[in-house]
């Protein structure tokens, strides 16, 4: 697990797994006998020890924008104390086969929260296209760490992205009469 953080997994080897632990690579291979035991061992080794934020600590919270300011401030303290093991993770998915079903229960949990945070804005519809959008982008380990790259502190992020929901509550119909304009009449 700490070599998987510290060098990716595509760089961890059997032989410097063997090596940490102070045994032969046989022995590494008696308990692990395959690449995806490994990776299934300490995926849930480490989400053990590294939960991802529980939804029920933002679900009743009322406001789509309360909400997923709550939902977010978790999400980005989590990627921020989570950070050096999650830029490893997606640098290295499409490379290490092992790597890509834990990866895809990463992605199906953060689409669940993404959706979960887009309920409050639909009321007895489905939530406008472009707060769903939004939402599925903001909950992203990618989209944090851009964000983070640039400066923005956890509480700057979720402001930004809250920023962005309530100027698209605002400004929906304006967004799209200006599309239109720009197609120009024919495409309108």
């Amino acid at each position: 697990m700490q070599l998987h953080e510290e060098l990716g997994p595509k760089n961890t080897t059997i032989s410097a797994v063997a090596e940490r632990a102070g045994v032969q690579r046989l022995t590494v291979y008696r308990h692990f006998p395959d690449e995806t035991a490994l990776f299934q061992a300490c995926t849930s080794h480490w989400l053990t020890l590294n939960p991802p934020p529980n939804p029920d600590g933002w679900a009743r919270i009322e406001g789509g924008v309360a909400r997923c300011r709550a939902a977010l401030m978790a999400l980005y303290g989590y990627f921020r104390t989570t950070r050096s093991m999650w830029r490893v993770a997606y640098r290295d998915v499409e490379q290490v086969p092992a790597l890509q079903g834990p990866m895809a229960e990463i992605a199906a949990y953060l689409s669940s929260v993404a959706d979960g945070l887009a309920e409050p804005f639909g009321a007895s519809k489905p939530p406008p296209h472009e707060i769903a959008v939004t939402l599925r982008h903001a909950v992203q380990f990618a989209s944090w760490a851009s964000l983070a790259d640039q400066g923005l502190t956890d509480d700057e992020a979720a402001d930004l992205v809250c920023a962005w929901l309530n100027g698209l509550n605002t400004t929906k119909g304006n967004l799209r009469r200006g599309a239109r304009a720009r197609r120009g009449p024919l495409h309108a």
